[in-house]
């Protein structure tokens, strides 16, 4: 009787183990990025007992790739211009269900202080990825640096500069790439993730700095079908906390602007 009873008990353990619930898993950016992934792991397990697992992705293609696929669950790292241009190109069946924070794009230079020091013919390195290029052109545009057909547009390309009056040679790079190529270039355009991640602060360091009150704010997407799910709710408010805001502020030194 005893053995039987042993028996079942360790059946019931091991039915007990394979019924928890898989973690939540999310992707993002790696470096400062997903800093703020891990402040929310921790409010998400200690607030709503739900287990997060983060997962750090170096492009910005993969983590939206890895959505779709099931191999994750939630990403955190994308604006929705540029969720719109993905699921346009690649019909993705995704929604965004919160939003997280503001990262001005700005302009870097190892050899100008001010962009009023910017020569005619200067070499200007852009983020080559469709949303941060089209982002970017029309920053130019707004600052007289560039003429493109509708600044409104947030598809845009180089293809829709009209003017160039400066003849400035614009060189689209991978984004993650744009900090390493600032000694060969006269300026490049860094989106702030990377910026800090290089050891430059926005705040201080950028000669020409996007507006925070920018369209560009950046979001927790999930696929459609799994939209009201409540692990999907959980992750959300533990994300939208005030313990992720300081964590951004810390890592960021006031360039995240927080987008709830």
């Amino acid at each position: 009787m005893k053995a039987l009873t042993t028996i079942v008990l360790a059946a019931l353990t091991l039915s007990s183990l394979s019924a928890q619930a898989d973690p939540f898993r999310v992707g993002g950016m790696s470096g400062k990025e997903s800093d703020l992934l891990y402040a929310a792991q921790k409010v998400a397990k200690e607030r709503y007992g739900l287990d997060v697992e983060v997962v750090e992705f170096s492009d910005y293609f993969t983590p939206n790739a890895a959505l779709d696929e099931g191999s994750i669950d939630a990403n955190a790292y994308q604006h929705e211009p540029g969720l719109r241009a993905i699921m346009e190109s690649r019909n993705f069946d995704f929604v965004p269900v919160g939003n997280t924070f503001v990262y001005p794009i700005g302009a870097y230079s190892h050899t100008i202080k001010s962009i009023d020091e910017l020569k005619d013919g200067a070499t200007i390195a852009i983020p080559n990825d469709p949303s941060n290029s089209a982002r970017t052109l029309i920053l130019m545009h707004e600052h007289g640096l560039i003429k493109v057909k509708d600044p409104s547009n947030l598809t845009l390309s180089v293809l829709d500069i009209t003017e160039n009056p400066h003849n400035y040679d614009i060189k689209e790079v991978d984004a993650a790439q744009l900090p390493r190529v600032l000694d060969e270039v006269d300026m490049a355009f860094i989106n702030s993730n990377y910026a800090v991640d290089a050891g430059l602060q926005p705040t201080k360091d950028a000669v020409l700095r996007e507006s925070e009150q920018s369209p560009y704010v950046n979001i927790i997407v999930v696929r459609t079908e799994d939209a009201d799910k409540d692990e999907v709710k959980k992750f959300v408010q533990a994300y939208q906390s005030d313990e992720v805001e300081q964590a951004a502020d810390a890592a960021f030194k006031g360039a995240a602007v927080k987008g709830w």
